[in-house]
């Protein structure tokens, strides 16, 4: 039952299109960003006070990590990136790519002590509080919607489900998948009517495949048993254009026909565009980065408004300062879908949430090693990840009507 359903604003009528893409955790972005994640889960698992920040670089038959990270735990890094690698399925014997043959060089060092003061949380000389300070100026943005049973867009969603189907396939060897190889991307542009998704126009599926596979196969098998598998029925038509493999061939793909930077998939990582994003990439980060850890606040209490029924699509935007303990701006935006006052909104907020950098890593019990479960397919929309949790809800509802 929604309390403020009497007060509902009408969203503007128009119609329009809108496109979100997304890549498998076979693309090369994505190899790299799962890297730096699982190293920083392999930092945390054994030191939770692990300060990580840790860059990959992956192209032909190379790994390169960089970074800063300073830990008491004792990790194999190299052991760590195979494994890695393993688990996206680079392991046939044509990859040029390959768990057990990719060289693999470590530019590690440990954080600059000049960071690391402004982030302790202790006093120190010029320091006027003693709470724990952002890693880094910046700006974040947390957003959900009423489009999706997620509560987040449906272009990117649905952009996820696609890839996400064409890893299961690959990975549970269903008959007829021997082809599939692990890079692969996606794209789906909806329709909206009155800022309702309506019908899906177009797909675009680029999948890599093995040579002795014909692109009629490829056509039929992602029509058949991966978009209309993974996308609502009742939103494909006659109409809606599926493109599959545009350029007819994809057999060199990953690391071996891209360089992958871990941190370049930032929309493909939130919100498809539709929200906006602060800038800052998220894998490979350890949560002290507010970069990181802002951004997931900011999702989870996006989601709790949405979930509370004040607000059919809410944007919320966070500022920092580095060694500052608390927000520099807080802005909460409903576009018109607001059931109260944006101002009432975001009053019940700052009473039930708290922004500053340890009260978000107590909130979201956020120094385990969880990451590596964020990393592909989007990272927010997945159950079982805390800022998916709307563990507040009844404690908002109460702020609201207070």
């Amino acid at each position: 039952m929604n309390p403020f359903s009497d007060k509902a604003l009408p969203p503007m009528s128009r119609s329009y299109l809108f496109s979100s893409e997304s890549v498998g955790e076979g693309h090369p972005d994505k190899v790299a960003d799962g890297i730096s994640d699982a190293v920083l889960d392999a930092c945390l698992a054994q030191d939770p006070l692990s300060r990580v920040a840790c860059e990959t670089l992956v192209k032909s038959n190379h790994v390169v990590i960089a970074g800063e990270i300073t830990t008491r735990a004792k990790v194999n890094y190299e052991q760590v990136a195979r494994e890695a690698i393993r688990r996206i399925g680079y392991v046939n014997d044509d990859d040029v790519f390959h768990a057990d043959r990719v060289f693999f060089t470590n530019l590690t060092t440990r954080q600059s002590p000049d960071i690391a003061q402004g982030v302790d949380a202790r006093k120190a000389e010029g320091k006027r509080h003693a709470k724990m300070g952002a890693g880094d100026q910046g700006i974040m943005f947390g957003y959900a919607s009423r489009e999706t049973p997620e509560l987040m867009p449906a272009p990117v969603m649905f952009a996820h489900r696609l890839n996400r189907r064409l890893a299961d396939l690959r990975k549970s060897g269903a008959k007829g998948t021997a082809w599939l190889r692990p890079d692969c991307k996606s794209q789906v542009a909806v329709r909206y009517e009155d800022g309702r998704p309506v019908a899906v126009e177009n797909v675009v599926i680029s999948t890599q495949h093995t040579e002795d596979v014909s692109h009629r196969q490829i056509e039929r098998f992602c029509v058949e048993q991966v978009i209309r598998k993974a996308l609502p029925p009742s939103l494909l038509s006659r109409r809606t254009e599926f493109l599959v493999n545009p350029t007819g061939r994809f057999v060199v793909g990953g690391p071996q026909g891209d360089c992958g930077l871990t941190g370049r998939k930032i929309i493909v990582d939130t919100y498809g565009g539709m929200g906006r994003h602060g800038g800052g990439a998220f894998s490979g980060k350890d949560p002290t980065k507010v970069d990181r850890s802002a951004a997931y606040m900011g999702r989870w209490v996006a989601k709790h408004l949405v979930a509370a029924g004040v607000a059919d699509r809410c944007e919320i935007q966070f500022a920092y300062a580095i060694g500052h303990p608390e927000p520099t701006s807080l802005h909460l935006e409903t576009f018109g879908t607001g059931r109260l006052p944006d101002a009432r909104i975001l009053a019940a907020v700052r009473k039930v949430f708290r922004f500053n950098p340890a009260e978000i890593l107590r909130q979201l019990d956020l120094r385990r090693p969880i990451y590596r479960e964020s990393t592909h397919y989007g990272h927010f929309g997945k159950k079982g990840l805390p800022w998916e949790q709307a563990t507040r809800l009844a404690a908002f509802l109460r702020a609201l009507k207070a």
